[in-house]
């Protein structure tokens, strides 16, 4: 996705997924999974106001890859601290 095209809220997202990429990132190669865990608890705030403010399923299909980008990029940074398929079970 083009940063330059995004809404504030998905920019917002799109910045705290950048950064919690390299926290948690560090932490895990420090092996802190307190810290890596605090990391991925800060994307809460711009997760939940992206699924308040933002129709992922848009009917624009330019809008709703992006989202969905998003989305991905979102779960991949929970990829090496916790399988987020068996949480959600």
């Amino acid at each position: 996705y083009e940063e330059s095209a995004l809404t504030e809220v998905q920019h917002a997202l799109s910045c705290a997924i950048v950064e919690a990429e390299s926290k948690v990132a560090a932490a895990l190669a420090a092996d802190d999974f307190s810290a890596a865990l605090t990391c991925l608890a800060a994307l809460r705030t711009p997760i939940d106001l992206f699924f308040d403010k933002v129709m992922v399923k848009d009917a624009d299909p330019a809008v709703r890859r992006t989202n969905m980008q998003l989305l991905n990029r979102f779960t991949a940074v929970f990829a090496n601290v916790a399988d987020m398929g068996k949480l959600a079970k």
